[in-house]
Parts: structure tokens; C-alpha cells; sequence
């Protein structure tokens, strides 16, 4: 298994979306995450991180409301952005970092 320090010093930008299973707005998220993905493919790794299961990987980055955004590349927070983010900005920043 992979440990998520790994995975976001990835070469291709890593979208991490810090969510909670009752949290209304990151419910909106997964539609918006999933057509991301479709249209980028290949181009943009996504994670979804449950914050209540992942206490500490939350607090490393600060993370006070859901949902988070995270964009990282080779390790490093390149944006971020709390609340629901539609899917048109997200390929834009993600295209910015690509």
C-alpha cells in the first residue's frame, strides 16, 4: 500500500479532497470530482480523504472545515480551497499545474 506522502509526490498534480461522510457540501463534491477525472484522466491523480478516519493527516495540513481541496505536486501544496468547488475551475487549476 501506498502512504499518502508517496502518493503526493507525484510528478503529475495529486487533487485531495478532505471530506466527511456527514457533510452536505462534500456530497455535492463527488459528481464534480468524478467528471474531473473523466475529463482529465491521466493527467490528475484524486483522492478522497475521510477526515474522521484520518485525524492525523488532517491536522498535518491544517485542514478546520470540509470539504478541503488540496492540490499538491512533488509534495508540495500548490492551491487550496475550502467549500464546493465547481468542476469547469477545477480543470483549470489542475490544467495550470499540469
Amino acid at each position: 500500500m501506498t502512504s499518502f506522502s508517496e502518493v503526493i509526490q507525484s510528478e503529475k498534480p495529486v487533487l485531495v479532497d478532505f471530506f466527511a461522510t456527514w457533510c452536505g457540501p462534500c456530497k455535492m463534491m463527488a459528481p464534480i470530482l468524478h467528471d474531473v477525472k473523466g475529463a482529465l484522466g491521466d493527467k490528475v491523480t484524486i483522492l478522497k480523504i475521510d477526515v474522521d478516519k484520518n485525524p492525523e493527516v488532517s491536522a498535518q495540513f491544517h485542514v478546520q472545515s470540509v470539504p478541503t481541496l488540496i492540490l499538491f505536486r512533488h509534495g508540495q501544496v500548490k492551491w487550496r480551497q475550502s467549500g464546493v468547488v465547481q468542476a469547469r475551475e477545477l480543470k483549470e487549476i489542475v490544467g495550470k499545474f499540469s
